[in-house]
């Protein structure tokens, strides 16, 4: 029997080439059939056509669910009514579902949710969130609309709407209230748009870690992913003046003396940054806000107390500073710059009598000096350099920079004021240890949050603060970091109200909070109380130094407002945290308070989230699901490489749920084979080296007839 001739080099070309060509066809037609049930069989994968991983890595392509924003807010006295509406609109061919990690203020009260489908109107309802998530997924999966509002932090909101058909839109409105912020004689109303990437330490893993990361935007797609449009209608109660935005072009409108309507100059802007908007009281700061309201036969109030502003009476005490820098990836670009900035400019206040230290953090620590040492210029000059050569890069593992903070080797010596002033943009994903750990470990330390970037975590913020007796302050841009720094240690240096109490004749108020914090010059006293009537009087006492001081209201003479119930509510779940962080509570009794206020107010929180579900199928029977996380942009003035770049930074966007760190790039984000993969190219080389093996092999049997003739 005659046997073949092996192939030759020519040949092992073309069996290469063949190989590759059936891979690659295999490939392309496995890739065009992937279908929902794919997507569904892998709990992490939540798109189609881009197929990224959920909350990790970098978007690189469009997602088909494209998202529009647009915020209503009314501004009554020194509260804000925010309806906040966001078209879900389906540009792809499939039905989907798409969910968005929205930021909200950590003081904000959630009440309210809508979905608007063609003509109709479902309203949402208050549940426990196991009870509102199972109600969502029956619906989802029996091709019926839905949409559900989560709280995953008390400042990150999840929107979830199922089964939106292909170029269909679905329209879902949230409302929630929040109190406006006041500080020397400066009110602002701040709405966050952006979340950034959330870092979890590797010894400290956090189950719902992915709950609070999404996917970023890569920079390519441009700003016009998520677009978002604001108005305001500012009704403070008296003529407002000095009205400012400091980080988005505004256009005013005059709607009387005492009202103003507030719109952006550019109509929509990308949500890569928080709004504020800024006002004073054209005729005398008002020491005194109350506010009212009657709700199922119980009366609360809401009152603002501001103590008057005095100067020291006598030299200021030294004081014993430790500046925390954070120098992690995520603060790369100008966030890095403002945090230096804002450093430097702290040192330059420093006087002779004063101690200080500098502790920097990213995934390491450094500590300047082993402790305090004299402010001499030698110390300072060696502080500056240390603090200039600082660059971003890293995870952010806060912890450790806290505890070394809070190291008091002499808590007794009563010489120096101790302060703390910790410079971040927060963005973690473990804060309730950080408040247990200010709770257990704080002392006599006063801890001054410095909120750095444009869009920081300010609900760790504030909750740093009020756990160790400071202040927050936010440095959005580098060219507020003189003004902002200034009225921080200008406040540093005046005497702080102390020894609070309140009292209140003529009435029974359940009041909040129930640690009644110190107060900096220019900080109001924000009560909020439950009773079954409001007369008589309630009246502040205090220390302004060494010096009493005491002010009282008359109850009767507060303004109806419809927001005050929540707002106690909402209050009364910190006082509820802030114990479950001090150990005061285990954790299935808060859980059951949160839950059983949610209930009561129809808020969502921790343990209850609003579901809205539309009663008709919409999706036909046999048709796939897709679900599709949309990505955030990325915050402005945060560095896009240093963040997704070589191994520039362990983020959370790179973690598992077990801590483990993949090398930065390596499945951050995973996409169908487009151009990254160069699929087509792999294509052309296989018909390549099969033209060249054909070649070849037409070549050897001309040789071997030649063979056979001779």
């Amino acid at each position: 029997m005659p046997t073949l001739p092996l192939p030759g080099k020519s040949g092992s070309r073309l069996l290469l080439g063949l190989c590759l060509l059936a891979s690659l066809i295999a490939l392309v037609f496995l890739t065009s059939r992937l279908s929902a049930s794919d997507v569904e069989a892998d709990p992490d994968a939540i798109g189609s056509g881009t197929l990224m991983l959920r909350g990790k890595g970098a978007a690189t392509a469009m997602p088909a669910m494209r998202l529009g924003t647009d915020m209503n807010v009314t501004v009554s006295g020194q509260i804000a009514r925010v309806r906040v509406t966001q078209a879900f609109r389906n540009s792809g061919d499939q039905w989907m579902e798409a969910t968005y990690l929205y930021p909200l203020p950590d003081d904000g009260a959630v009440d309210s949710l809508k979905m608007v489908v063609g003509q109709r109107v479902i309203v949402g309802r208050i549940k426990r969130r196991e009870e509102a998530r199972a109600l969502y997924e029956k619906a989802r999966d029996e091709g019926r609309k839905a949409g559900l509002v989560e709280a995953e932090r008390p400042n990150l909101f999840r929107n979830s709407v199922a089964n939106v058909g292909p170029g269909e839109t679905v329209l879902i409105a949230i409302e929630y209230q929040a109190p406006v912020r006041q500080l020397g004689g400066e009110y602002a109303l701040r709405l966050p748009l952006v979340a950034g990437l959330r870092y979890t330490p590797a010894q400290t893993p956090v189950a719902d870690a992915a709950n609070v990361t999404a996917p970023i935007a890569h920079p390519k797609l441009g700003k016009a992913l998520n677009p978002v449009s604001i108005t305001v209608h500012l009704a403070p109660g008296f003529r407002p003046a000095n009205l400012i935005s400091p980080y988005h072009r505004i256009a005013v409108q005059h709607d009387g003396a005492e009202a103003q309507s507030i719109r952006l100059a550019d109509g929509e802007v990308p949500a890569d940054r928080d709004f504020e908007l800024r006002w004073r009281s054209a005729s005398a700061d008002p020491t005194v806000g109350l506010f009212r309201q009657t709700l199922d036969g119980d009366a609360y109030l809401m009152a603002a107390i501001t103590p008057p502003t005095r100067e020291p009476d006598g030299p200021v005490p030294p004081r014993d500073m430790t500046f925390v820098i954070d120098n992690s990836g995520s603060m790369g670009g100008q966030s890095m710059d403002a945090a230096k900035a804002s450093l430097l400019y702290a040192l330059g206040t420093l006087r002779p009598q004063d101690r200080f230290n500098i502790i920097r953090f990213d995934d390491t620590m450094t500590k300047l000096f082993e402790e305090s040492v004299a402010a001499s210029p030698e110390q300072i000059a060696l502080a500056r350099r240390f603090t200039e050569g600082l660059e971003a890069n890293g995870g952010t593992e806060m912890l450790p920079a806290l505890n070394a903070a809070l190291e008091d080797r002499t808590p007794q010596d009563g010489r120096f004021v101790r302060q703390i002033l910790f410079l971040t943009d927060g963005d973690i994903s473990n804060e309730k240890e950080m408040m247990a750990t200010i709770a257990a470990k704080g002392g006599r330390s006063r801890i001054f949050m410095i909120g750095i970037g444009s869009a920081p975590n300010e609900y760790l913020m504030r909750r740093m603060a009020e756990a160790g007796r400071g202040t927050f302050t936010n440095v959005g841009t580098g060219e507020e970091v003189a003004a902002r720094m200034t009225a921080l240690l200008d406040r540093l240096t005046a005497p702080v109200v102390r020894d609070l109490k309140v009292k209140v004749d003529g009435a029974d108020l359940d009041l909040t909070p129930r640690r009644l914090p110190d107060l900096y010059a220019g900080e109001p006293l924000v009560l909020l109380g439950k009773g079954k009537a409001l007369t008589g009087r309630l009246t502040v006492f205090g220390l302004i130094g060494d010096r009493p001081w005491s002010q009282s209201v008359d109850l009767s003479s507060a303004k109806d407002s419809p927001a005050v119930a929540r707002l106690w509510a909402s209050r009364r779940i910190a006082d509820v945290e802030a114990a479950r962080w001090a150990g005061e509570t285990d954790d299935a009794t808060a859980d059951e308070a949160v839950a059983q206020i949610g209930l009561a107010y129809s808020l969502v929180t921790s343990q209850t989230s609003l579901v809205a579900v539309d009663e008709t199928p919409a999706r036909p029977e046999g048709a796939m699901l897709t679900r599709e996380e949309l990505p955030l942009l990325l915050p402005a003035g945060w560095d896009f490489d240093v963040l997704f770049g070589g191994q520039a930074t362990r983020t959370a966007a790179g973690r598992s749920a077990q801590g483990d760190l993949p090398p930065a790039g390596e499945a951050e984000a995973m996409t169908l084979p487009q151009t990254a993969t160069g699929y087509v190219g792999l294509i052309g080389q296989g018909m390549a080296l099969l033209a060249l093996g054909l070649g070849g092999l037409a070549l050897r049997r001309r040789a071997l007839r030649r063979e056979r003739l001779a």
